[in-house]
Formats: C-alpha cells, sequence, structure tokens
C-alpha cells in the first residue's frame, strides 16, 4: 500500500512545494500548515516523522514532556534481566535533527478545539491547522490498587524495574499472581506473554512455586495455540491459567487480591487495569456524552475525529477495531501522515486503506513465537477489520524466532524514531 501512497504523496508535496515557490495567491501568501502531534510514542512519532519526510513544507510540532520514549516492547526481558533499559529507550534526536520535528519538552493540559490551540503545562500556547493525539492509554482504578506498590508496568519505564524487583522478591516455593484486564487493552498478547515469562525465570532461578493468572476474559485473546500449550506443557505445575476472573480488589497489607470468584494469597503481584483511551482524549470530548465509550470513534481514513473536527486520534486511543500495539500503531500513523499530507494538497484521504500488525513473544528464556494479522478499511461498517486468512501465528515458539524478534524490534525502533 505505502509505494503507492508514496508516490502520489510525494506528488502532492511537490505539487504543494511548486504553489510556495511561484507565489501563488492565497494559499502560497499563507502561513505553512501546522501540525499538532500529542504524545511521543510509536503512534506520534512515526506521524510527526512521516508528515515532514513526505512533505517538509508541513511545520510539525511534538509535545512530551518525557526526553526519551520507553518501549513496551521487549520490556518483559528487562524485568527478568534479559535486557537491559538501554534497549527499550528511544530518543527523538533523529526526529528533531534528520526531520526538522519541533520537539516541545512540556505536557499538554488543554485543547481549545474551536480556537485551535493546544496548551502545555507551563502556558505555551501552540496553534495548529490540525491536531494528532496519540497519548496512549489511561487506566481504571482497582480499589486498594497503588501502582507505586504493585507496579502494572503497562507503561514502560520506572515501573518495569519495580516490577522486576517484585519478580526478584518471590520466595522459593511462592506465589505470583498477575491479572489480565478485559480487552481491548494495549498489547493483546503482552501478558500472556509476561506470564510464561515470570515461570521461566522462577524455574531458571530454582524457585519455581506458583503463577497464577487471573484473566478476566473468557478464553486467552491473542495466540491461543501458543499459549495454551505452554500454560499446559511447557510450565505445566507452575502456571494456574483461570479464565472469566476479574480483580475487584486487592489487600497490599494482607498480601490477597479479591476476585469475582475467590481471595487469593500473593508473595507478590502484577495486576494490570483496565484500560481507556487517554485523558486528554476524554477532556476534548473525543468520547462523546456515553461514559460508557472508552476509545474514541474516528474515520480510518484518515483517523479524524467523527466527533470534533481537524482532532485526529491515532495509536492505543483509536477505537477502529484494530489490536493496539506499537507496530499497529505506526502503521495507523502513516495512514494518518499520508491523510494530513493529502488533505493540505486539497486531496481526498486514500478510500481504501490497510495496516498490518505483527509481533513476537518470548515464551522462554531462548524461544519466541509470532503473531500477524493484516486489515483493511470496511466501508460498510466504517471500521478496519482483519483481511480474511490473514491471522497467524507461529507454529511453534523456536530459538529462530527469537533471534529474529529483536531485528524486528531494532527495525520498529528505527522506523518510528530514527
Amino acid at each position: 500500500m505505502f509505494s503507492n501512497n508514496r508516490r502520489k504523496l510525494l506528488q502532492a508535496s511537490g505539487a504543494l512545494a511548486a504553489v510556495g515557490s511561484l507565489g501563488v495567491a492565497s494559499r502560497a501568501q499563507a502561513a505553512a500548515p501546522r501540525v499538532v502531534v500529542v504524545g511521543g510514542g510509536f503512534a506520534g512519532a512515526t506521524v510527526a516523522k512521516y508528515v515532514r519526510l513526505w512533505n517538509p513544507q508541513i511545520q510539525v510540532s511534538l509535545i512530551e514532556p518525557n526526553p526519551s520514549h520507553v518501549s513496551c516492547i521487549l520490556s518483559n526481558l528487562v524485568m527478568t534481566g534479559a535486557a537491559g533499559m538501554s534497549t527499550i529507550t528511544l530518543r527523538y534526536d533523529a526526529l528533531r535533527t534528520r526531520y526538522g520535528v519541533n520537539i516541545v519538552a512540556d505536557r499538554a493540559v488543554g485543547i481549545d478545539t474551536v480556537s485551535r490551540v493546544v496548551t502545555t503545562a507551563n502556558g505555551t500556547r501552540l496553534p495548529y491547522d490540525k491536531l494528532v493525539l496519540a497519548p496512549g492509554i489511561d487506566f481504571d482504578a482497582i480499589p486498594g490498587l497503588d501502582s507505586a506498590v504493585l507496579p502494572h508496568a503497562w507503561q514502560a519505564g520506572p515501573q518495569t524495574l519495580a516490577l522486576k524487583a517484585q519478580l526478584d522478591s518471590v520466595p522459593a516455593g511462592g506465589t505470583f499472581v498477575m491479572s489480565i484486564p478485559k480487552a481491548p487493552y494495549r498489547c493483546p498478547p503482552g501478558p500472556y506473554e509476561r506470564a510464561c515469562l515470570l515461570a521461566d525465570s522462577l524455574l531458571r532461578r530454582r524457585r519455581a512455586g506458583k503463577v497464577i493468572v487471573l484473566d478476566a476474559n473468557s478464553d486467552v485473546v491473542a495466540e491461543p495455540h501458543t499459549f495454551h500449550t505452554a500454560f499446559q506443557t511447557t510450565y505445566a505445575g507452575v502456571i494456574d491459567y483461570r479464565p472469566s476472573s476479574e480483580v475487584l480488589s486487592v489487600d497490599w497489607a494482607g498480601k490477597k487480591i479479591v476476585t469475582n470468584w475467590e481471595t487469593i494469597a500473593f508473595d507478590a503481584a502484577n495486576v494490570i487495569p483496565p484500560q481507556r483511551a487517554g485523558k486528554l482524549v476524554a477532556a476534548a470530548g473525543l468520547l462523546g456524552s456515553d461514559p460508557a465509550t472508552r476509545w474514541a470513534p474516528v474515520n480510518p481514513l484518515s483517523y479524524e475525529s467523527k466527533l470534533v473536527p481537524n482532532v485526529h486520534v491515532i495509536g492505543d486511543s483509536q477505537g477502529t477495531g484494530q489490536p493496539k500495539s506499537g507496530h499497529m500503531a505506526n502503521a495507523q500513523a502513516k495512514v494518518c501522515a499520508d491523510a494530513l499530507v493529502r488533505y493540505f494538497a486539497g486531496e481526498q484521504p486514500d478510500p481504501a486503506p490497510m495496516t498490518s500488525s505483527a509481533c513476537y513473544s518470548p515464551i522462554t528464556a531462548t524461544t519466541a513465537s509470532w503473531l500477524t494479522v493484516v486489515f483493511a478499511y470496511d466501508p460498510v461498517s466504517g471500521l478496519m477489520k482483519a483481511v480474511p486468512n490473514t491471522l497467524a501465528e507461529a507454529p511453534a515458539p523456536t530459538k529462530g524466532h527469537y533471534e529474529d524478534m529483536f531485528g524486528w524490534a531494532r527495525n520498529l525502533f528505527a522506523d518510528s524514531f530514527g
């Protein structure tokens, strides 16, 4: 898809540049188009990069308070000690120096969608012609759960190291309890991968007791063959998988978790709360008036909000039927960048966008599995739907897949941030 898009985008970019050089009427004399991006994860970094790459006439500002992005991809390997934080820490230097993205080191705190202005915590006001929100996820509160004490580590960074400390604290024969929220949530295979690596680490350290997996879903939601096989064979007697088990509250002092079925004692725990679109998306009115709406309704042809014009939502916060993952965020960002470049060239978005998602899941310290799926726009539903026969998972975890995983991650990191 993107080879055809790129050809059209370069033509559009050239046309826009020509208008400016010829000084033609109103378009030539107007200020350069302004795109403001909020959030510097895979979605935000990629859209900022590709808008500039495909049309350097467009001014792009990326608002992000952190000096670098810490990737959830490969973060479970940091938990086990197989990788360091430097492996998953991605800086914005190339976006600034190579592509000319204006990096605003601040936090967006307000959006005026009428005047088209974003306000940051230090009072800076950034006007925009198009706004792209990529704030990631927010979490529901669980009574008794304090992420500073029991880290969910579903946003990589300091919590990743805190989760590693939880794993390191498990005594011989102890119990580690982890939970999986109801789908959709960020990275569908991620919690199951984490359960496998917890069990693998405890086995290798000769401390294996139990890893109890409380899944709020009725079954494994991603790579079911791979993870059921791992739970029932590779980690038989260690992983205790309990579907339809929802965490209701946490008693840290008593080291107990209350579920809809029972109360479970733990030595260490990793409770991953239910998720929703980032706070800024809700604050901007992009979820509508129904409090049950968790994800922003957008048009997948451009990712423009269906509720507020000139505001686009990509990555984990969007609600288009696509999985929430770094690879998918990267793909959505390119579709959005394509649509923005076309918009400023006076063109319509691609009427038939396609995206793909791929990921590798380490199953042991030396083997990994993989999952792929392709999505296409469905004009009837207005959503992105999986293309038949494209959903696939590896027949079995292998050492070769484990080695390929690092190449896949490096390529994705470079495509978004390099």
